[in-house]
């Protein structure tokens, strides 16, 4: 029933949240390691180390998510799901060739 809550801290309309996610939805985002870290290790000087952001992406449980949406976009610059720029194009182009 509407209006009626069971448990303290329930929310009645907290199942319904999903229903009005927008397309595309990146409330993943809240979830990433790099948003709780210096962004400057996300996007490194050109030919500048990327270790450091590769570490906290191999630890990121929104890994796989940031990576889809890097590839989705087309994002050209910075470490994204654990990759590079040029790693992520080799991926679609694997990709592509499997398919």
């Amino acid at each position: 029933m509407w209006g009626v809550i069971d448990e303290p801290g329930d929310e009645p309309l907290g199942d319904l949240w999903g229903l009005f996610a927008p397309e595309g939805d990146v409330f993943w985002q809240h979830k990433a390691l790099c948003s709780q870290t210096d962004p400057e290790a996300f996007f490194p000087e050109k030919g500048g180390s990327t270790r450091d952001a590769k570490r906290v992406c191999a630890k990121c449980e929104v890994r796989e998510q940031c990576l889809q949406w890097a590839i989705e976009h087309d994002e050209r610059f910075g470490i994204w799901g654990g990759m590079s720029e040029r790693e992520r194009r080799r991926y679609k182009r694997e990709r592509k060739e499997r398919a």
